[in-house]
């Protein structure tokens, strides 16, 4: 896993100094922490920041053959078959991400569409002075892009075009609304205006410092093809197959790795699937718990699947002190923000990981394609059943704490149902909504950016194509049956772990940051209010009265996501560094 940028000008531009290049990769350097490379052109500048995984001594980007340059951020999982299929012979090195250079040669711009894998991925052909910028059909690896008078310029992260003056610190009223009350923004635009996601899937051309075409892949296909799925029994054979392809491939690595484990049906089943390849030595895991009173956790539950399959399992415990003296930091990972309380444990497992290993394999995205939610539930059944619609209420909705009520707040997910209006049924275009815009836009930015700020890799093989098209092909009696969703998964578990009691009720895994907020909500309440960000937005009395309340099930999540909107505005909009705890930082004057 690396960190890439680089700038592209049009014709009569001069280049940027080194000075700035300089800048670029500093910002990089967390998600690269093995060194940084410059590939420099009349009219192209390119940077490469490496964290080593595959082909450790041999794999320095960036990578040319012919008229291209290529640098990326993501692994390859059918690089072998890649290498195969073409002759090794036409090989320089032994990383994953020359596979994509070697297809690029053979496919041009269409590349993208033979490649298994996460990827942000940055290739100049400068014998026609054009970059193409890619990035996966998930989102699962992150690409931002600026366009300025003199080009485009384009990184792994935000913070590295601020960090750098290429864009300016300024934050959209409307996507600020959207964060507020979904907790994460949606679409193309992010926050900062002027700066703008590489959407999923989406191959950007730029010709001359200029963008003139865009193509996307989807991650799903368009027609599901269910003529094999005849029998439960013939889905459960396909599922096993699918799943030990995908978790052998996601395995690849010349670093130790291990996995993040919640005691949940997706990382046990992760477990279950790696627990049955061949291995030199135990495989770690680490499992997040909270020291709160009445904290729901599944730690006894992960505990017990750790001991069945012999890993070197351990638990972090995670305190509320320990949340206030680093939440600053956390704040400042989050440079696309997502107000997703779930940061918390990623960031402190991320910390506790990065100590043994350097890639962590994670179950993101196994609700969205199995229909995992309770909400898909709610909302395919019909009004008379308690149907309704999803995210049909915002964060701040009949509390009575901001000035003015959002009203647009809901476009980019109207958007995205508007997109899924043709899936074959009710429940997949709820599924597709989700994976259009909540899976990349926090579930897994969330990811990148926690493991990044440690400089791990993180892997999801549960969003994986062998797996999507087995899950989008399964009828929806195969999805949520009994009023249970991930049917098929939790069969499939039921079959080769008992004793993860796939069908048991289970806990949940929720941060009670409502009690820790709580606990000291008149000085929180007091130190946010005073912010000019949360003044501008809110009225100072009913934010100090809502964190006094942070307790409730309501008013918890709303206070935190004002805390943790008061300190990432420091960090990102003020380019302020975080200045000791949340109680120091939020006391000092801007």
């Amino acid at each position: 896993m690396c960190g890439i940028g680089g700038l592209v000008y049009t014709r009569g531009t001069p280049s940027c100094g080194q000075d700035m290049l300089d800048r670029m990769a500093a910002a990089l350097q967390h998600r690269g922490p093995d060194g940084a490379h410059f590939a420099r052109f009349p009219h192209a500048d390119l940077i490469h920041t490496r964290l080593s995984i595959i082909d450790i001594a041999g794999g320095d980007q960036p990578l040319s053959a012919g008229s291209g340059t290529l640098i990326a951020n993501g692994e390859i999982y059918n690089d072998p078959e890649t290498r195969a299929e073409i002759g090794p012979d036409h090989f320089k090195t032994g990383s994953d991400c020359e596979s994509p250079l070697r297809l690029w040669e053979r496919h041009g711009a269409d590349f993208p569409r033979h490649l298994r894998g996460m990827y942000a991925i940055a290739l100049y052909d400068s014998a026609q002075d054009e970059l193409l910028l890619c990035r996966d059909s998930f989102g699962i690896k992150p690409l931002y892009f600026t366009e300025f008078d003199g080009g485009v310029a384009f990184a792994s992260e935000p913070a590295v075009l601020l960090a750098a003056g290429l864009a300016p610190r300024t934050e959209s009223s409307s996507a600020r609304d959207e964060l507020l009350q979904l907790q994460f923004t949606t679409g193309r635009e992010t926050i900062f205006k002027g700066i703008s996601r590489v959407l999923p899937g989406e191959t950007l051309r730029i010709v001359q410092g200029r963008i003139l075409d865009r193509q996307r892949l989807s991650p799903l296909p368009s027609r599901p093809d269910t003529r094999h799925i005849l029998t439960e029994e013939a889905a459960l054979a396909r599922l096993d197959d699918a799943l030990m392809n995908s978790v052998q491939a996601h395995e690849r690595a010349d670093v130790p790795f291990g996995l993040f484990l919640s005691g949940g049906i997706d990382s046990a089943s992760l477990l279950t699937a790696m627990s049955r390849l061949p291995r030199p030595e135990k495989l770690r895991t680490w499992t997040a718990v909270f020291d709160a009173r009445n904290a729901a956790d599944e730690a006894d539950a992960a505990t017990a699947l750790a001991r069945a399959a012999q890993t070197e399992h351990q638990t972090v415990r995670i305190t509320a002190a320990m949340v206030w003296q680093h939440l600053p930091a956390i704040a400042a990972c989050m440079d696309d923000p997502a107000a997703d309380y779930a940061i918390i444990p990623t960031w402190f497992l991320a910390r506790e990981a990065a100590r043994d290993v350097r890639v962590i394999l994670s179950g993101e995205g196994g609700d969205e394609l199995f229909a995992g939610y309770g909400r898909y539930r709610s909302a395919v059944r019909p009004w008379w059943q308690g149907g309704r619609r999803m995210w049909r209420q915002g964060m701040f909705d009949r509390l009575d704490t901001l000035r003015h009520r959002p009203t647009h707040w809901r476009d980019g997910l109207l958007a995205a149902e508007m997109c899924a209006a043709n899936a074959p049924t009710r429940l997949s275009a709820v599924q597709s909504v989700d994976i259009a815009e909540w899976l990349p836009n926090d579930l897994l930015l969330k990811l990148d950016r926690c493991l990044m700020a440690h400089g791990l890799e993180g892997r999801t093989p549960l969003l994986d194509p062998v797996v999507a098209d087995l899950a989008w092909q399964l009828p929806d009696t195969l999805r949520v049956r009994d009023d249970k969703g991930k049917w098929l998964l939790r069969r499939w578990l039921e079959q080769h772990c008992p004793a993860a009691r796939p069908f048991a009720p289970k806990q949940g895994f929720t941060v009670p940051i409502g009690t820790w907020i709580a606990q000291d909500g008149a000085r929180l309440g007091q130190l946010v209010a005073q912010q000019d960000c949360i003044q501008e937005i809110a009225r100072p009395e009913r934010v100090r009265a809502l964190f006094q309340a942070a307790a409730g099930r309501k008013t918890g999540p709303a206070a935190w996501t004002l805390l943790f909107y008061a300190l990432w505005h420091r960090t990102h909009i003020h380019g302020l560094a975080p200045a000791g705890d949340v109680f120091e930082t939020l006391n000092q004057p801007l």
